[in-house]
């Protein structure tokens, strides 16, 4: 971030947006919105209490088999529809018409065949993530250079050889990129399935808070949920970086 060409420390943003944070809410133009300073210590309050902790432990087992799941099915899906233009045409239809229709709306139908707890939660988080991992993860094998499989069928590549050491790691970049949008996308899912499906986590959270009024509590689980979001995503933007090289060899 530079200002009048003086270049100021990483996150200064954020710093400068707490600090407005913090005059709005000590000027006391909304209730909703109290200081940033009131938030933090109300975190840390609530930080060790066993309903905190056990919100955070639904929440992050919820998103993680989610996640989990989305990048196991969608990094795959998404190579081999890169490469086969067959089952490319079949499934790249309905891929687009999820990814841009409102998940939300499926929340019902998920409670109807798989039931009110946990299982429902985590098939709503996937399927926010999946989407993109999956376009994504075809669209780094549409890129790939053709001589690159040419070469390894000339070495006796096997069909399984080829899908590991040629189609993954050349689609690479475009893997992690849609990896990373689909998390991001996940923490909604995973919010939106704990508060339409069963109030658990960190969903039972915003809800006790919101119907209490208790809003320095609500903007701490926030802020936590947000902290979370932003990490794991500038961590995955940093292997992107790591392996970028592949897209310039590619």
């Amino acid at each position: 971030m530079f200002i009048k060409g003086i270049r100021l420390p990483g996150m200064s943003s954020l710093i400068i947006w707490g600090l407005l944070w913090e005059l709005v809410g000590q000027s006391g133009l909304t209730f909703f919105l109290p200081p940033l300073s009131e938030i933090l210590i109300t975190l840390y309050e609530i930080g060790d209490s066993p309903a905190f902790l056990k919100a955070l432990k639904e929440t992050a087992q919820a998103f993680t088999v989610g996640v989990s799941a989305a990048i196991l099915i969608g990094i795959p899906v998404g190579i081999l529809m890169g490469k086969n233009r067959l089952l490319d045409e079949l499934l790249l239809p309905w891929v687009n018409i999820f990814l841009s229709a409102p998940l939300t709306a499926l929340v019902p139908v998920l409670m109807v065949l798989f039931g009110f707890g946990m299982r429902s939660i985590i098939i709503t988080t996937s399927l926010f993530a999946i989407w993109i991992i999956i376009l994504n993860s075809r669209a780094g094998v549409l890129q790939i250079n053709r001589s690159l499989v040419e070469m390894g069928r000339c070495f006796g590549a096997t069909p399984l050889a080829a899908f590991v050491k040629i189609y993954f790691w050349a689609a690479l970049p475009e893997i992690l990129g849609g990896v990373r949008i689909g998390i991001i996308r996940a923490v909604k899912g995973v919010i939106i399935g704990q508060l339409l499906i069963s109030l658990v986590g960190f969903g039972a959270l915003f809800e006790l808070y919101s119907a209490n009024f208790l809003m320095s509590h609500f903007w701490a689980v926030l802020i936590v949920l947000f902290a979370l979001a932003f990490t794991i995503s500038e961590l995955l933007a940093t292997l992107e970086r790591k392996f970028s090289y592949y897209a310039a060899n590619r």
